[in-house]
């Protein structure tokens, strides 16, 4: 069985973060102009993976390429859906296999900038070595690529694709290797740059981005009595932001008094973070979301348990859900001292709404280079 904890494992055993720094004898390409908001930094990229217009445009291909999965008919996108800013609508996603996971496939902007991939492996700090999980991880099965890898790879190796491969690793004698995949499958995640909401517009010195209701929650959302700020910060409005500026942030991990329940009304087999620290403290303790386009990422929480926004403000006015207490130690420990409730007016939380609602970047929906393109055969 291999899990993400495996691959984790694997990739520390390592001399090097598997493709992170060992890819220093893959050909750099030409300089990459990065389009980012100004008031966003420059994403931290590892060595040997400088991104390129081809490395990218590949990893945009192979982002929706179906044939990377032992189904042939799933890809990245079928749980990073862009009109959902790269989320999914499904409480938990559903592999290659036709079997759902065990949590909620987490929106996918700004993925540049998080600290950590996942939402409960602190290890997992890159793009790159990422990919192995949906790739070759089969508890849960994503795609389910490690019964087809090498056959797909030469199925792929078309004339138009090799020409890509060529082009995003041209000092390479083979680049249809699976390092490369993962390269380019990085290269293009790190363009997935959500920055244009009203919100941002408001941060760029637009007074009047946000409007009356929305302002008012964005009070409420900093104010010490919700404190939903403590959490959700910086500019990511969640942990803190990975970037040039920043290399060495560490991620937040939290624990909202959710109990995870699977659709037998059975506990779920989610520990969180627990299953690297081992510390029972960190039982049901997962790394904090970016809140950027979440009036477009419902359902909401690691297991997708919340449909709607106002449940998750319920979720958090009641201080969380009562944990199940067992004999010994409880199954999930009670939430963070950070998650202490409050009462919220109907006017407050809709202007609290509001507030979220500004956060979509209608123009990262819409954007082209982000888009399905034309499939190669």
């Amino acid at each position: 069985m291999i899990t993400v904890a495996t691959v984790t494992r694997a990739l520390r055993s390592l001399p090097t973060l598997l493709l992170a720094a060992a890819c220093g004898d893959v050909g750099e390409p030409s300089p990459y102009e990065w389009r980012i908001p100004e008031h966003f930094p420059q994403p931290l990229v590892p060595g040997g993976s400088a991104p390129s217009e081809a490395r990218v445009e590949l990893g945009r291909h192979l982002f929706y390429e179906e044939r990377l999965s032992t189904t042939g008919d799933v890809s990245c996108a079928s749980c990073h859906r862009p009109e959902l800013a790269f989320s999914d609508d499904r409480a938990t996603s559903v592999g290659a296999d036709g079997h759902p996971g065990i949590r909620n496939a987490p929106s996918l902007a700004n993925v540049a900038y998080q600290p950590s991939l996942t939402w409960g492996n602190p290890l997992l700090i890159t793009l790159e070595a990422h990919a192995l999980v949906p790739l070759f991880v089969d508890h849960p099965l994503e795609l389910g690529a490690q019964h087809v890898i090498d056959h797909e790879l030469d199925r792929m190796a078309h004339d138009e694709y090799r020409a890509r491969f060529a082009a995003a690793f041209p000092d390479e004698d083979d680049p249809f290797t699976i390092v490369s995949v993962t390269i380019a499958l990085a290269s293009f995640q790190r363009t997935l740059v959500s920055g244009d909401s009203a919100y941002d517009r408001f941060l760029r010195g637009d007074d009047d981005a946000l409007g009356e209701s929305a302002s008012r929650g964005l009070a409420l959302f900093e104010s010490p009595r919700l404190g939903c700020a403590r959490c959700h910060e910086g500019l990511l409005l969640g942990s803190p932001m990975r970037s040039t500026d920043d290399p060495d942030v560490r991620p937040r991990f939290a624990i909202t008094g959710l109990v995870s329940i699977d659709a037998n009304g059975v506990l779920a087999a989610d520990p969180g973070l627990y299953e690297f620290t081992h510390d029972p403290r960190d039982l049901g303790r997962h790394r904090v979301p970016s809140l950027r386009n979440v009036a477009l990422t419902a359902p909401y929480m690691h297991d997708g348990s919340i449909e709607d926004l106002e449940g998750v403000i319920a979720h958090y006015a009641a201080g969380g859900r009562a944990t199940l207490d067992q004999p010994g130690e409880p199954l999930v420990p009670a939430p963070d001292p950070l998650v202490t409730g409050f009462e919220l007016s109907d006017a407050e939380r809709a202007d609290l709404i509001a507030f979220l609602e500004a956060l979509t970047d209608e123009s990262f929906l819409s954007e082209p280079r982000l888009s399905d393109p034309d499939p190669i055969p």
